[in-house]
């Protein structure tokens, strides 16, 4: 069994597949996945689906959509024994054991690589880039979802960030610089305030010899923190623009190159 939540909520078998991309069951399912194989309890569910206004005959209404829901997954495994979700004493589980869920294929990758600074920049982008293959959209497909599950898009999508920060980083020292720029500018136009990747792309911008692109990249970040948060950039990107004022020679690739210089005050 395949479950998938970086993206559209959908859970499939073989040839068999089914998607949930809106209403109770995608909510239920999306905080089932979420606990990773935990008991979630009664309550806990109920504030997940209906928050501060559950209906009338509440534990009625959540053990229907669990029935949907266990009826639906069950089809897609009909030679299963057992089913995946699992009514237990006060709550409910969603058996995983021999299951294949998406987020945590990506979490693990970006936890191997995080544990291993021996690799070279060409193993952390060869292992970093399917692992964000593995991101078809917003988590949950953008459905709303409660709390639990919340907390789960808020952990995946900082995961996200560091992944790609990380391959950037990468990229940047094996020379392919020309290669991410595209990808870049649209994670710089979509993520307008996170410094780190406007910086690599103001690095990948100076070494394509496009000096100013990567000035004008740094006075949109400049504008737009101004304008949403009332601060100026930090040191790190404020060095990052000096250095390309004046054509530091640290921003040149150097075939030693281990990594990007660090901010000089």
């Amino acid at each position: 069994m395949d479950f998938w939540i970086l993206g559209q909520v959908a859970a499939g078998c073989g040839n068999r597949r089914v998607q949930f991309r809106y209403g109770m069951q995608c909510a239920l399912l999306a905080a089932l996945i979420a606990a990773e194989g935990r008991i979630l309890s009664v309550t806990c569910l109920i504030d997940e689906l209906w928050g501060e206004e559950p209906p009338d005959s509440v534990d009625n209404a959540l053990q229907a959509h669990a029935s949907r829901l266990r009826r639906k997954l069950q089809a897609l495994e009909p030679e299963r024994a057992r089913p995946r979700l699992v009514s237990q004493t006060g709550g409910y589980r969603l058996d995983l054991d021999g299951a294949r869920v998406d987020a945590v294929a990506f979490t693990q990758a970006l936890a191997e690589v995080r544990a291993r600074p021996d690799l070279s920049p060409a193993e952390v982008a060869n292992r970093l880039r399917p692992a964000l293959a593995l991101w078809r959209g917003p988590v949950f497909g953008g459905a709303a979802v409660g709390l639990a599950a919340q907390a789960a898009l808020a952990r995946l999508e900082a995961a996200q960030m560091t992944a790609l920060e990380l391959l950037y980083d990468s990229e940047l020292q094996q020379g392919q610089h020309q290669h991410i720029v595209p990808e870049l500018s649209a994670l710089v136009r979509s993520e307008s305030l996170n410094e780190r990747l406007c910086e690599q792309l103001m690095v990948a911008l100076y070494r394509c010899g496009r000096q100013a692109d990567a000035l004008t990249i740094y006075q949109r970040m400049r504008n737009r923190m101004a304008e949403e948060l009332g601060i100026d950039p930090s040191p790190m990107l404020r060095s990052r623009e000096r250095a390309i004022l004046s054509h530091d020679p640290a921003l040149r690739l150097r075939p030693d190159e281990l990594s990007l210089p660090g901010p000089k005050g």
